[in-house]
């Protein structure tokens, strides 16, 4: 099954590229890895601003790590030309969970992009991952996430 057929069947319609909100390009490109600057999550067009062990809770976060994997992959998709089919490998996700000091489910957070991955890409979505708790991020979003591809 084709990326564009799993896209289909989830339906999921991938956004075009964010405009970066500061001095940096969405991807970059060296050989045949595509790194994706960091996506926050939105919800209804704007920065999903919550903290993680406050005022939003890990199944709610999964779903915005969700919502960015999405919004990568439109990056995702632009960096390759337009076609996701080349994609040979998703080698490296990076989450950040803005979260108090006494939350501990990052990892579980980050698992909404990362399923999601899985789910898209079968076993060329399966990636390395780092998961991390931060004080902030950008605009008070709750979660931000970074990429690393291979293309064919």
């Amino acid at each position: 099954m084709s990326v564009y057929d799993k896209l289909k069947e989830l339906n999921i319609t991938l956004p075009p590229v964010s405009v970066p909100a500061a001095a940096y390009v969405p991807y970059v490109q060296t050989g045949n890895l595509v790194f994706l600057s960091g996506h926050i999550a939105r919800k209804d067009g704007k920065p999903w601003a919550a903290q993680f062990g406050r005022d939003i809770g890990t199944e709610e976060g999964k779903q915005a790590a969700r919502a960015v994997a999405i919004d990568l992959m439109g990056t995702l998709q632009a960096a390759c030309g337009g076609d996701l089919n080349r994609i040979k490998r998703i080698v490296k996700v990076m989450s950040l969970v803005n979260s108090t000091g006494d939350f501990t489910e990052q990892h579980l957070v980050t698992n909404g992009a990362s399923e999601l991955l899985g789910q898209v890409f079968g076993e060329k979505g399966v990636h390395a991952r780092s998961a991390f708790g931060v004080a902030q991020i950008p605009m008070g979003a709750c979660v931000e996430i970074e990429l690393i591809a291979e293309l064919a």
